[in-house]
């Protein structure tokens, strides 16, 4: 028997290891049928480069190195596909739900319900927001959510089968609050670079909150703001 059936999780000032350790527990609760689903919201203190631990990406100690000489960590992790900065002026979100047995599982569909929660959320200030790959951003991917073309929002997923059945599902956003752009993808870059990439990510392509609107809410109000927006689509 499911004890609680929702937890909410808000930190404003945190490591990037101590949420995904947080992650790691809230998916045995939810193993463990002690909670149904759990919405973190938070935000780094220390900028860190989440870095795929893969063949793709080798973690060096020239990377590592490099990347201390402009203060910024590096943490690998099993998913992603491509290095994702953290540091403050950026939120994330992390919704742990299980999936409904009666619903045929789809990708496509778990994506779009995290998005619509996004989309009202930005509609609150006004703003109209689109889904879609955003070329030369930083982990690109199809379900990023864009604001006149640049990216705002990156959004990831993962699946962990339950134990006797079931999927736990571990939607993830990135977004961009009011980070300087130049800033987070100089690291990016110097990833791509030392890890023998093609590629070059632009910051004229991404976007922050903050430039579109004349209010600047503390964390504390965005928070609320993205956790009613879980609850009103039925998410919360």
């Amino acid at each position: 028997m499911i004890k609680n059936q929702n937890k909410l999780l808000r930190y404003t000032s945190v490591s990037v290891a101590n949420v995904f350790e947080k992650e790691t527990a809230i998916i045995a609760q939810i193993q463990a049928n002690e909670i149904s689903k759990c919405l973190i919201l938070w935000q780094t203190k220390t900028p860190t480069i989440v870095f795929p631990a893969n063949k793709k990406w080798p973690e060096s100690t020239l990377l590592k190195t490099a990347l201390q000489k402009d203060d910024w960590k590096l943490l690998s992790r099993k998913t992603g596909g491509a290095p994702v900065p953290q540091c403050q002026g950026i939120i994330n979100l992390s919704h742990l739900y299980v999936w409904d047995d009666a619903t045929p599982y789809s990708i496509t569909q778990a994506y779009e319900n995290l998005c619509q929660v996004l989309k009202d959320f930005f509609s609150l200030y006004g703003l109209n927001s689109e889904t879609h790959a955003t070329e030369f951003s930083y982990c690109d991917g199809d379900f990023n959510i864009n604001i006149n073309g640049r990216k705002i929002v990156g959004t990831a997923q993962r699946i962990i089968l339950k134990k006797g059945g079931g999927k736990i599902i571990l939607a993830q956003a990135c977004i961009l609050i009011d980070a300087v752009l130049e800033e987070i993808i100089k690291p990016i870059n110097l990833c791509y670079q030392l890890c023998d990439k093609k590629e070059q990510i632009k910051a004229q392509v991404h976007t922050t909150l903050f430039e579109h609107i004349n209010t600047r809410p503390s964390v504390e109000v965005l928070y609320q703001q993205l956790t009613q927006a879980f609850v009103d689509n039925g998410l919360g």
